[in-house]
């Protein structure tokens, strides 16, 4: 299924590297791609849907006949996982905006007063600058208003016994079937970006945030 009323242009050039993230809890990749259609479908930007749950893509561009500012895209890819879901923003497009950065400040070095009829093209390119940014900010309220984050939902959030595959609630040091210890396979996420990682490394492979030390 595809939405969106004209087609994608590919733009060449790009910078940003992709980021995922995942987002534990009772969430379908369609609740975010919601709020991103929601906040982004207006203005000189335009929004298309391609799939449907469990996995989907959301391209944000803008629009190829707008009259100020340069031209740039990115796409995020939802796909559901186990305990919700992971998303990417991948990377932007970003060479039409650096091209009207560059007019700007040409024209300024040749004449100050010529910005004064370059502001929307400045005000345009500002907000293409800051799109990764803020579809971040859209995803990150998108999840906080459906109840989810970064964190293991309580579904997941119990350690199974590898020796009885007893479910043990959280905090268990020691199983309470059949006494073993626990202590090396709690179960912890990065709080940065959602990632599963193991109670003994101290940076997230994902995004390379330090993760906190766990006392013996």
């Amino acid at each position: 299924m595809k939405v969106g009323t004209s087609k994608h242009q590919v733009y060449e050039g790009r910078s940003d590297m992709a980021v995922t993230r995942i987002y534990h809890g009772n969430l379908n990749p369609s609740d975010i791609a919601r709020d991103l259609i929601a906040h982004f479908n207006r203005g000189s930007f335009r929004v298309q849907l391609i799939g449907q749950d469990p996995k989907i893509a959301v391209q944000i561009a803008t629009h190829q006949m707008s009259r100020s500012g340069g031209q740039t895209a990115l796409t995020v890819t939802i796909h559901k996982v186990e305990d919700g879901v992971s998303i990417q923003v991948g990377e932007q497009a970003w060479l039409g905006v650096a091209a009207s950065l560059g007019m700007t400040a040409l024209s300024a070095l040749k004449n100050p007063l010529s910005l004064l009829g370059r502001i929307d093209d400045i005000a345009q390119d500002i907000e293409s600058l800051q799109l990764a940014e803020d579809v971040w900010g859209v995803i990150e309220w998108s999840s906080r208003q459906h109840g989810v984050g970064k964190a293991l939902s309580d579904r997941l959030n119990r350690y199974i016994c590898p020796y009885c595959n007893t479910p043990n609630p959280q905090g268990e040091n020691l199983c309470i079937a059949c006494g073993a210890p626990l202590g090396d396979i709690q179960p912890l996420t990065c709080l940065n970006c959602g990632f599963v990682v193991k109670n003994f490394e101290r940076e997230c492979p994902n995004c390379h945030a330090k993760l906190p030390q766990i006392a013996n």
